[in-house]
This record gives structure tokens, sequence and C-alpha cells, in this order.
């Protein structure tokens, strides 16, 4: 690894095994700065590959379109789209030359990876960056040193890789029993229920329904503690302008808000409470003092958390509305009373996440006062690390589930992250896949996408195919928005065949709990593309829609609606797994292509040569899980077990090989 400093730039702390600056240019391609811009180039041979720039629309591959890295609260994600929550700014460059870069600059980033001349990755941002370059023998290689250069990934608690369901629009005690006591009657798996914004008080952070849960919500979290499932609330970023609110009266006197350029007066923008103030993450302080208020939740025992609207998402400002109200005007003056409709929904439109309002406020950090585009990347990264750093203190020596919509590169240590809401469309089934490999570069192990689709209304059939790959990922989550179809699984006809499909993700949990350390403490990957593994296999290196799980399973997903099966590539013999109402069948095949039946209610997937996957008990909760009773898959004989307590801070790793 080697760095190159340009500039005079921010301390993201993304690094934390740092190297000394080396004179001079990156060694490959061309920098340059002209009026403060930073420039890379580098000339790519036709067969070369560009991998990384973690959650990002489009292809495994990123050849052929324009990323812009900065962190957008975005609900469409259409190919087209250029930012999403994140921001990720790794890549490697695989082929004629294999390298990895580290564009360390927290705000704005253009990375053309083909997109104007065909050939060319150019990389811009202002000229106040730490650049770092990695050379190795593959893709795993340099991704393992990236990892080891950004610190150990956050473990998150074995209970957090249970089931979990959520819907914005759950808004009483009731609500949420109803869902619990379904599951129970259906023997459906359960460890996770999600809060969303309505159990708090008019959208407040640390506050509750006065009138659903305040009364009596110790009892209710204890009801649901009895009955093995975990509350998760929500936690949004903007706190609520209003007099008396604990909240916002702690962070107006002690200045922990964002500030206008005159240092002096809190920026007011607007979210779900309405007109909201920023607390400023980036402030030693303040982001102590933040997370410090999750203890009006941890007080009654709940030990798992969701970050949301942290990018920071912004629907508007008090200024934004001021000149809205003048352009009204000019519209109302205009004396042919004609108000072209489009312009003027262009005009409300432009208010929401408005770069004239990133520029408008200020962070007091430890480097001086920085305007908030120039470090906007860090905010929702500031945050999780700030509800992080304060479970140490509100609870000693235990893991806490937290993950985050936003995220930077670093908050890997923090906690985990979700890809947002996406929708219930069967092309965002290839997303998932496309972005596991490169989510998992940056550092974030613990992820996952919302299962069905959070917003539009999803079907039967997607649904499945939705848990299909998400009996996978260490984040299993079922989410749907306010106002679409409800998706919870006893919803839909044959609710026993999707029941099936949960059942089999416990029964996968050692496998997966396993592999996910390994991932951790190896600096290693849980989702890897086909040719991180197979570099010389011309085809496998052209394939994007099946992943490597772990060093013994291959995924190959339908992604497409009403299609029975799918075209597999085995790039080496493989034992298929197919898991059905009749019980499990193994098949051996060999290398090279095959067409998979891969029925709605079967879990299909296939086990390496070789190798050997453990595969425990049903159970309905997680703390079930045990491998008393081993059915095995796969021809191996053996599989190297990683185990801890699952739930202590730092909790020691066992390795167990298991023979069968």
């Amino acid at each position: 690894m080697e760095k190159y400093v340009y500039g005079h730039p921010f301390d993201t702390q993304a690094v934390v095994n740092d190297v000394d600056a080396m004179p001079g240019q990156v060694p490959i391609g061309v920098s340059a700065i002209n009026d403060h811009v930073f420039t890379f180039d580098y000339v790519m041979d036709a067969e070369d590959i560009v991998y990384g720039l973690g959650e990002q629309v489009r292809g495994i591959n990123k050849r052929g379109w324009e990323y812009i890295s900065w962190a957008t609260d975005e609900p469409h994600h259409h190919e087209d789209k250029r930012s999403l929550y994140s921001a990720h700014n790794f890549l490697i460059v695989s082929g004629k030359k294999t390298f990895g870069l580290f564009v360390d600059y927290p705000g704005r980033v253009r990375f053309d990876i083909g997109y104007t001349h065909s050939d060319v990755l150019h990389i811009e941002c202002e000229a106040d960056l730490k650049l770092y370059y990695f050379e190795g023998e593959d893709v795993l290689d340099i991704s393992r040193q990236f990892r080891h250069a950004i610190g150990k990934s956050y473990v998150a608690p074995k209970f957090a890789f249970g089931y979990g369901q959520s819907r914005w629009g759950y808004k009483t005690q009731q609500d949420f029993k109803k869902v619990v006591e379904s599951f129970e009657s259906l023997r459906i798996p359960l460890d996770l229920l999600y809060m969303d914004i309505d159990y708090m008080q008019d959208y407040k952070d640390f506050t509750l329904n006065e009138k659903e849960f305040e009364p009596d919500f110790q009892e209710f979290v204890d009801w649901m503690k009895e009955h093995k499932v975990h509350l998760v609330p929500i936690i949004d970023a903007g706190v609520k302008m209003q007099d008396g609110y604990c909240v916002y009266e702690e962070g107006k006197k002690n200045n922990y808000f964002c500030k206008l350029e005159d240092h002096t007066t809190d920026f007011i923008g607007a979210v779900w409470p309405g007109y909201s103030m920023m607390p400023d993450f980036l402030n030693d302080q303040a982001r102590n003092w933040f997370g410090m208020k999750y203890e009006t939740l941890t007080k009654y025992g709940i030990d798992a958390f969701w970050n949301d609207m942290n990018e920071p998402a912004l629907f508007y400002s008090r200024y934004g509305i001021d000149w809205l109200n003048g352009k009204l005007k000019e519209f109302l003056a205009n004396e042919k009373n004609e108000v072209p409709y489009f312009k003027l929904g262009m005009e409300v439109e432009s208010l929401k996440n408005s770069m004239d309002d990133y520029r408008r406020f200020y962070h007091n950090t430890n480097q001086g006062w920085v305007r908030h585009d120039k470090v906007h990347n860090l905010y929702g990264c500031s945050m999780t690390r700030s509800a992080s750093e304060a479970f140490e203190t509100l609870r000693p020596g235990k893991r806490t589930l937290m993950f985050s919509r936003s995220s930077y590169i670093g908050m890997h240590r923090y906690g985990g992250i979700w890809t947002g809401d996406n929708k219930s469309w069967w092309s965002h089934l290839d997303l998932i896949v496309h972005q596991l490999p490169a989510i998992n570069m940056a550092g974030f192990l613990y992820t996952g996408p919302d299962l069905g689709g959070f917003g539009e209304d999803t079907t039967r059939d997607l649904l499945m195919r939705f848990l299909q790959i998400g009996i996978f990922t260490p984040l299993m989550r079922n989410h749907s928005a306010i106002g679409t179809r409800e998706q919870e699984p006893y919803q839909f006809e044959r609710s026993e065949e999707i029941a099936r499909l949960i059942r089999l993700r416990y029964r996968l949990i050692p496998y997966l709990y396993s592999e996910y350390l390994k991932a951790v403490e190896n600096d290693t990957l849980l989702f890897k593309a086909l040719a991180f593994e197979f570099k010389e296999d011309v085809i496998a290196r052209s394939i994007e829609d099946q992943l490597l799980l772990g060093d013994q399973i291959m995924i190959a997903p339908v992604t497409r609606q009403n299609e029975p099966g799918r075209p597999v590539y085995l790039p080496e013999p493989m034992t298929r797994i197919v898991c059905s109402e009749d019980g499990i069948e193994q098949t051996a095949l060999n290398a090279g292509w095959h067409y998979i039946s891969y029925p709605l209610d079967s879990l299909v997937f296939f086990v390496r040569c070789s190798q050997a996957v453990p595969l425990g008990a049903a159970v309905l909760h997680i703390d079930d899980v045990n491998l008393e009773t081993i059915e095995w898959l796969g021809d191996g004989t053996e599989y190297e077990l990683y185990e801890d307590d699952g739930i202590s801070a730092n909790a020691p790793i066992t390795r167990t090989v298991l023979t069968r």
C-alpha cells in the first residue's frame, strides 16, 4: 500500500493501519491538479474489468458508466442513477495491470469508467485528498490488503442473523403483536421485528408515541422477549425544532447542531418531523451527546437499532421555502395568468436534497469549521459511529445490532448497512447480486436488501425469489412501505411454502455465521464474483449473476419473472443441492454449462468440489440453533466451524473441525 497526499485533506479516519505519504505521483496512470481540481486518468485495456465502488447501480463490472460518490436519498434505483445512499470510493482494476485505488475524499467524487471515453478510467474531485494505491497478485489479494488497512469489520450479534419482519405502517402495540402471533401460529421463524417512524411521538427521535407506546413500553418489550423477538427501533438524523422537546433544547443550548456560515445561527432543514436541526456528528462533543441519547431505549432492554435519513436527507429547508415563495409570487404576477406546470413542478422538486442547502451549513470539527459539502459523505458514517461508541457505555461488554442507510468507508467498523429503499421490481434481484461483492470489498459484511422490495406492490413469486437470495445475506429482512401491498409471509396463498424457505435459512445458520466470522477475522469477502476465484477462466470472468458465498457454496438465483429455471455455469465440478418439500436432493454435476430447474417453493444452490457444508436442525429462533443433529451437504469430509458466544463484545472465536 502506498499513500499520496494532495492539498490539505480532511482526516476521515477511514484508514486505521496507515503508512507514511510517498513523494511524487501515484505510479500508474496520469494525475494532475488544475484550478484546485484533482484528476486521475488510466487507459484501460479492452479486457480490463473494474470492480468495486460498493453500493452502486449496474453490474459487477463497473465499466461503461459514470458514478458520482455522493450520499443521496435516492429511492429510485434505476440503472441511470449515478449516486445511491453510500460513498465507497474503492475500486480494483483487473487485467493487464491489476491494482486498487482508494480515493479518501469525503466530498463529491466522479468516477468516469469508460463513460466519456470507452478505454479511459477518469477520477475527479477537489484537490484535498489522500490517494491510496495497492498492488497485488489478484483481486482477492488487493481486497485483503485494503480491508487490513481500514480495520476489522463490525461483528453483529448472532440474533441479527435471524429473519426480521418490518413494515412502515405498524402503528400500535397490537399491530406488532399480531405479526408475532401470526408467525407463531404458522410456525414461521422470527427473531427481529422492526419499528419504523410511527412508534415515535410526532417523528421525534428518542420519544415514544404517548398513546400507543409510552404508558407501558417496558411491558411491551418484555412481551416480545418472552416470544424471543428483538425489537429494532429506527432513529432518524433530523431533530425536530420544537420548544420544550428536550433533545432540541439540549442541542440548541450546547451548540450541537450544524451552523450557517456565521458559525452562530443553527441551520434549519426539514424531514419527517417538519423543520428540523441537523446534529453536528463531525463534532466530538455533539457526537457523544447524540449517541448517549440511545439510552432512552436501551434502558428498556432494546439491543438493536437502524439509522435512517442520514445522508443527510433534506425534504426542503427554511431558506428553500423562502426562495420558492418568491417564485410563486412571480408565477402569480404573470399578466397572462400562465403558469407552466412542468416548470413549477421542477422548482418544487429542486428543494429536495438541494446542493444550495448542502453548501449552507457548517461543521465545527477538531480540524476547524468545514462547509458541509466538503465532508458530506461522512455524515451517516459519523451518526452510526455516534451510536456505536455510546453502546460501549450503555451496553458494556455486549454487542448491539446497528446498521445504517448511509455510510462511508470506515463506518464498517461501527455497523452494517442495508441497501436502502429498493422496489418490488424484478430488476432489483439482479441489483442485489451485483452489489454484494462490492459492498463486501468496502468492508461491509453485515448487509442485505429489503426482501420483497420496499416500494411498490410485490407479488408472491417475486417475494419468494427475493427470499431465495435473502436466505444467504447476513441481514435477512422483509420490509415494505406504507400504502403498498402487505407482504408478510402469511399474506399470501400457500404461505407454508414461504415459511419453508425461511426455515431453511435457520438450518444454514451454522455455515453462514461461521463464514461471516471467517471473513471478519481474515479480512476476506463473504460474497465473491466467480472471477475472483477462477481468474483464468474466461467464462467465469463474464458471469455476473452467480456468486460464491464463503469457501464452499455457490448461488445462482432466478431473477426473471415466470422462469422455472436458468442456465448455470460451473467452473469446476459441484454438487447441486435442491431443498424442497420432499427433502434434500444432492446431485454431482460436471464442470460446464447446465440448465437448472429452480422451483418457486424450493431452494437450489451448489456446494463446491471436495467441500462439505453442515446443515443444522430446523428451529424457530436463533437461540435454538445447534449442531446436535447434522445433515451434510457436498462430497467433502470435513468443515472448519468458526463460533463465538454470539453476544459478547470481542468474544473469542473457537475453531472446530467437524467431520462427517
